[in-house]
């Protein structure tokens, strides 16, 4: 086996959400190239876990496009100001909403706010995610099971259960799931298996709302620089984190974007219940 090639310094994190000023080389949220179209003027769209990562870039990406958004995000206010920065940059309004999506009442809040402040919502995106490393099933203690699995597919129902009244027919429902769910992980059971639920959760829900007009679609990422790679990982393996994919490296938010405006937009008007890979060439059948 060829020896992993380190691509980033080594570095770590001490808790979740990870903070992405912190991280070095930072990652890239805003592609400079992209000249948006108007795919999505006039669009309301709320994203969960949208204050950094690929939820930054999707929040940026979507402003391009015409949206304003809604950014659902835990602690992390220095990164939350930053994307609305940039979503303003781009002639996009953007809401901070601060809170824990696994609480249902939270997530009914949230998307309240939201519909008041712009008078309806277009697109859901949800994406927040955590994850824990763990050697042996033996060390996933009940709560860390529960915790996961509340902000990972909890709050994915939690989410689109309190914005089923104000989506209407056209509105679109983007699921982030992951590589994980494919080819499984075994420092990441709990992880994986969530991400395993939100494809089966993304498929079964397009079903049930095709007869309202509401797509439902769903990406799953390979391995991209976010916040969560050190907060999770231990320094050497941050070091060497992507090189294990055809394209020998980690995918950058700016790259993986696309994929949201696309499943967004009426350029997927004849998919429902799909999930998209941007994973830096792992083959995925299933």
């Amino acid at each position: 086996m060829p020896k992993e090639k380190k691509l980033q310094p080594p570095q770590h994190q001490d808790r979740q959400p990870g903070r992405e000023y912190k991280m070095k080389p930072r990652p890239r949220a805003k592609d400079e190239k992209h000249r948006g179209s108007g795919k999505l003027q006039g669009m309301v769209a709320i994203i969960t876990g949208g204050d950094s990562g690929i939820g930054r870039a999707i929040a940026i990406t979507f402003a391009k496009e015409g949206a304003d958004v809604a950014v659902i995000y835990l602690e992390e206010h220095k990164d939350a100001k930053e994307t609305r920065r940039l979503v303003e940059k781009e002639g996009g309004k953007c809401l901070l909403i601060d809170g824990d999506v696994g609480e249902e009442d939270f997530c009914r809040k949230a998307v309240a706010q939201t519909a008041r402040r712009f008078g309806g919502i277009d697109i859901l995106v949800n994406n927040a995610a955590e994850q824990h490393l763990q050697d042996s099933i033996e060390k996933i203690t009940a709560r860390q099971l529960e915790r996961t699995f509340r902000t990972n597919i909890f709050s994915f129902f939690f989410m689109t259960k309190a914005a089923m009244k104000h989506l209407k027919k056209g509105a679109t429902i983007i699921n982030t799931t992951s590589v994980t769910a494919y080819k499984g992980s075994p420092h990441l059971l709990d992880y994986s298996s969530t991400k395993g639920a939100i494809t089966s959760f993304t498929r079964s829900l397009s079903q049930a709302l095709a007869k309202k007009g509401i797509r439902v679609n769903g990406v799953a990422p390979g391995p991209i620089w976010t916040p969560l790679i050190p907060s999770s990982f231990q320094e050497k393996d941050v070091a060497t984190f992507g090189s294990d994919v055809p394209l020998g490296r980690p995918g950058q938010p700016e790259e993986i974007a696309p994929s949201y405006v696309f499943l967004a937009s009426d350029d997927s008007s004849y998919m429902t219940g799909q999930i998209l890979h941007p994973n830096g060439g792992t083959i995925v059948n299933g």
